[in-house]
């Protein structure tokens, strides 16, 4: 199976936290070839700030592999992850992340910032963008457009 395949699958967890008005992030972790953990966002759901569906992919992944490394692993994400998220997966140890669209506001993987260009970080993690990126972006983008619009 190819990255466009395991980003399939993260977008269809970012539709699922669309359906529940969160913002439509979804991720998911491959070990060897399967996908060990799927979430999305549910900040708002959990009444958590840092419900992000990376760091709660992350959490399923670390138990089903009943350690705290995610060695051997890469995460698939819609959207390029923010500060909060690029830490979590650098302390996990995830081997590469493969992103969708990127984000502007907060991505910490080259937009806002480049956390991989600090060489003091302890883990170097592989980074791939731009997997169905128009999918991405737009499920995002409307999105926020249909929250402004709801505004006015």
């Amino acid at each position: 199976m190819d990255d466009k395949f395991y980003m399939q699958q993260a977008l269809n967890e970012a539709l699922k936290a669309l359906e529940e008005d969160e913002v439509p992030v979804g991720a998911i972790i491959v070990y060897q070839s399967k996908i060990i953990a799927r979430s999305y966002n549910q900040v708002r759901r959990l009444k958590d700030p840092t419900a992000h569906a990376e760091i709660l992919a992350i959490t399923q992944a670390a138990s089903f592999l009943n350690y705290e490394r995610l060695n051997g692993c890469k995460i698939y994400v819609t959207i390029e992850p923010c500060v909060m998220c690029a830490g979590a997966l650098i302390l996990s140890r995830v081997d590469k992340l493969i992103y969708g669209a990127s984000d502007n506001r907060q991505g910490a993987f080259g937009s806002l910032l480049d956390i991989t260009k600090y060489k003091d970080t302890h883990h170097k993690i592989k980074v791939k963008s731009g997997i169905l990126r128009e999918e991405s972006a737009s499920l995002i983008q409307d999105f926020f457009k249909e929250k402004r619009s709801s505004l006015q």
